[in-house]
């Protein structure tokens, strides 16, 4: 198992986790994340997109692995990927550059094209 596909497994295993710790916390984060995902003025892909770069803003690598394969999933390609998390970098500076490389491992790993 790759190391992105290995932080995907970690979320998993966090939420899963939290249910049990904390049910009702983790029950209306859920509602309210798949209310804001759910396709609206934008579109799936889009949101993704946003996430990619916020993600890299954020410096959170299962952030960058959630949502680099969600954006792969919604039908992104590698360079819309890396167009988005690029903006990061120039809205955050060097250190969003240098999470750049997560992002690249992340498509790598995936098999992005």
């Amino acid at each position: 198992m790759g190391r992105y596909t290995e932080k995907l497994e970690e979320i998993k295993r966090l939420i899963g986790d939290l249910q049990k710790e904390a049910p009702e916390a983790i029950g209306a984060f859920h509602t309210f994340m798949e209310a804001v995902e759910k396709p609206g003025a934008m579109d799936a892909k889009s949101k993704e997109l946003v996430n990619v770069g916020l993600a890299v803003a954020a410096q959170c690598e299962w952030c960058i692995a959630l949502h680099t394969k969600g954006a792969l999933d919604a039908g992104a390609t590698r360079a819309e990927i890396i167009d988005a998390a690029l903006q990061a970098v120039l809205m955050h500076g060097g250190p969003a550059l240098m999470y750049m490389t997560p992002v690249i491992n992340a498509l790598d790993e995936f098999g992005a094209k």
